[in-house]
């Protein structure tokens, strides 16, 4: 089947969100719709999704940030930009360092911290969380606490 294997597979849930976002996140006018995209696809699968559930994380944000439709116009990804595979990309390079066969949402969730930096913590905001407290929770949704 294809290549030799030079990139890593994927979890179930983390194939599951990229593939959601593949056909989300494209479509966002801005890369804070981008951010609140990947939010609402991440919070329905794997480790992440169930963490930031538990954090009360809804389906619908707190707030909306409105912006004129010039605002949105100007602020959206150049042509050809593939921000998802950007953050696969990267989500297979935090794998990597962990020395993980295969990428989880943990793994995509670091990706986007790197690639959207503060703009994934403002769309965690007006989801009623925060970076912190999802890095905080995280550990006991994935059974990495001792007992």
């Amino acid at each position: 089947m294809g290549d030799s294997g030079d990139r890593l597979g994927l979890s179930q849930d983390a194939a599951i969100v990229l593939a959601l976002a593949d056909t989300a996140v494209p479509f966002a006018c801005s890369p804070e719709d981008e951010a609140e995209r990947w939010v609402r696809v991440l919070r329905l699968h794997g480790w992440v999704g169930a963490t930031l559930q538990s954090l009360g994380v809804g389906e619908a944000p707190l707030e909306t940030p409105a912006q004129p439709a010039s605002v949105r116009l100007l602020r959206r990804r150049p042509l050809g930009e593939d921000v998802v595979e950007l953050v696969s990309v990267r989500a297979e390079e935090f794998a990597r360092g962990r020395g993980s066969t295969a990428v989880c949402t943990v793994d995509v969730l670091f990706a986007l911290f790197a690639v959207y930096g503060k703009t994934f913590d403002r769309a965690l905001y007006v989801r009623g969380t925060s970076r912190e407290e999802l890095l905080e929770r995280l550990p006991a949704a994935a059974g990495l606490t001792s007992a």
